[in-house]
Formats: C-alpha cells, structure tokens, sequence
C-alpha cells in the first residue's frame, strides 16, 4: 500500500483525493496546505492528518509519494523538496514554466533514485486511449489528420486568482492547450514543424490556433481561455483515417468505419464532483491508477515519461514564443 502526502489542497487536490479513495493499493494519508481553513477543512472531508507546510508533513508522516497539485511555479520547488527527502513525485501538468525548471527536477529525482511522473492526464482520458489504439493498430488505415479543441471560459476558482497571473501560469496556452500539445506527441511523435498564431492579454498568451506536420500527416490545435465567462468548456477532436474517423464533438466518441454502422464505445463515468469543469473522474483516475500501480510493482513508466513531459513543454513554449513575437 502506497502512503500518499499531497501538498495542495484546492480543486486539483480534491479530484485527486477523490481518485485515491478508490484505489485498492494507494492510501491519501496526509495533506499539507498554506491556508489554514483550507487544510482544516480537507482533513475533515478526507479523514486525514493536515500540515501547514511540506516540511511539516514529512517530519510526521512515513509517506512514499508526495504529490503536488500546487500552482505551476511552484512545480520545480516542490519536486526537488520532495525528491531530495527521497519521495517519488506525482506532479501536476505543466510540468513547469520552463525548460530549465524542468531539468531541475528531473535531475534531482534522478539524483535520488525516486520516480517522476506529471499529470498529463489527456493520455489516460478513455475517448483519446481509444483514438491512440486506433492509431497504432491501424484499425482504419493511417491517420491522415486530427484537428483537437480545448477551450472555454478563464477558470476564476484558482486560490489567489493565481492562474490570471501570466508568471505563474503562463497563461491559457500553458495551462489548458498543453493538454493537446502533450496528447500529439503522444498520438504522433515529435513533429516536423510547429507553426503558430493566437492572442494575447493581461493573463498572458491566452488562446492558440498551432498547425503541426508529421510527414504526411496535419494536426490542427486550437486552445485557449480566453472566451466571455459562462462558456461551456469544450473538449474535442476529429481524426481522419484513411478507411473510416473518430470524432468526439458536441457528443459521444463516434468511431466511423468504411462499409460499417457507427459505433459508440461504452466508456464509464466516474462522478468527480469539487466544481471546476470537469464532472467525470476519467483521466485523473486512470493515470494516478497507472502511476499506483508501476510504482508498486517497480516497473519503469511509459505512457509518461519526465523526458515526454519536458518535450511537450518545449513545444508550448515555442507556440507561446510564436504567438509573442
């Protein structure tokens, strides 16, 4: 049984202790937060210990994972604290605000012999677990093209507003689209060109419209939060096969196959609850499953690597430096 500490007990904090309450080999064990009324009331919600600060939790609890759900610009700090106390660290994406940050951690864990896994949680989410198996198994012939959408009102729940604060966040574009930008490198690789525009305000690069190659094949990008408040939040994608498609779009994942009816797969909900914009568990709880479950079973991680987080992060940024200049 893993014994997990998490420092950061605010809207991400809670999905992931919600994920942990149903995991059979990881137990949420103790949680640290700033903010006094905040740690009192999680300890509560959650039946645990509270600490003012990391420092406190690991002086007073034997814990194997400390997992960081904190703003972005305290990914790095946190993860080397953590690393150099000897914990493997599940961290929040973005990984960081840039790229030195994230060398930084990942020497520091490698340093200490500990695990390192971010929170792209795109790549467990069920429809786009099933878009990748179609893809590498061919199922529809070669994927021509994929166009993915993520985008919606600013996310005012953050504590502090920290998220409108561009050297914190980084803006929509590293907080929200890197989703899709991960989930590329994921689909097809490192790409051959990167070519982007979008816009810009006072919470830093807000939304992005990135076209990529990859030989032959087109990905089209679209993300951002910079939509009027009360906007529905949106998640899609559409991808073109040679023999058929599947689309998720204002609607089900739909697989479309040549000569064949639509299908719908059957994938289930798992209430998530806590507010924000996401009402289902999904990739939350897949990816801390998988995480669990490698650690436990000391096998190396794969489907999220240090290294494909550091590269996906090198590609927003270099989104970010086209829309800026």
């Amino acid at each position: 049984m893993l014994r997990i500490g998490l420092i950061g007990c605010g809207f991400m904090g809670r999905m992931h202790a919600n994920v942990y309450k149903t995991l059979e080999n990881a137990q949420l064990v103790a949680a640290a937060d700033t903010k006094p009324d905040v740690i009192e009331k999680y300890a509560a919600d959650f039946g645990l210990t509270g600490y003012a600060s990391l420092k406190a939790m690991l002086a007073s609890e034997q814990i194997d994972v400390v997992d960081i759900c904190l703003p972005t610009y305290l990914h790095s700090k946190y993860t080397i604290l953590a690393a150099k106390a000897g914990k493997n660290v599940f961290c929040e994406k973005p990984m960081a605000l840039t790229v030195s940050e994230a060398d930084a951690m990942i020497a520091a864990c490698d340093s200490a012999g500990v695990r390192l896994m971010i929170g792209h949680c795109i790549r467990f989410w069920p429809e786009y677990a099933i878009l990748k198996k179609l893809a590498v198994e061919g199922t529809l012939g070669k994927l021509l093209s994929v166009n993915l959408t993520r985008y919606g009102a600013f996310p005012s729940w953050s504590s502090d507003n920290w998220l409108a604060d561009a050297t914190k966040a980084g803006g929509g574009v590293l907080d929200m689209h890197i989703h899709d930008t991960d989930y590329v490198h994921y689909l097809l690789g490192e790409p051959d060109s990167v070519h982007s525009w979008g816009t810009v305000d006072e919470r830093g690069p807000s939304q992005v419209f990135t076209t990529m190659t990859f030989g032959k094949t087109i990905a089209h990008l679209e993300g951002g939060w910079n939509l009027p408040n009360h906007t529905p939040f949106k998640h899609a994608f559409r991808a073109i096969f040679e023999h058929g498609a599947a689309i998720m779009d204002a609607g089900p994942l739909t697989i479309y196959e040549d000569g064949k009816e639509p299908v719908v797969p059957e994938i289930p909900k798992m209430e998530a609850g806590g507010g924000g914009n996401i009402s289902d568990l999904g990739g939350y709880y897949h990816e801390l499953k998988y995480f669990a479950d490698r650690i436990t079973a000391g096998q190396p991680l794969e489907i999220v690597t240090p290294q494909t987080s550091k590269k996906s992060l090198e590609t927003t940024l270099e989104e970010i430096r086209q829309i800026m200049a």
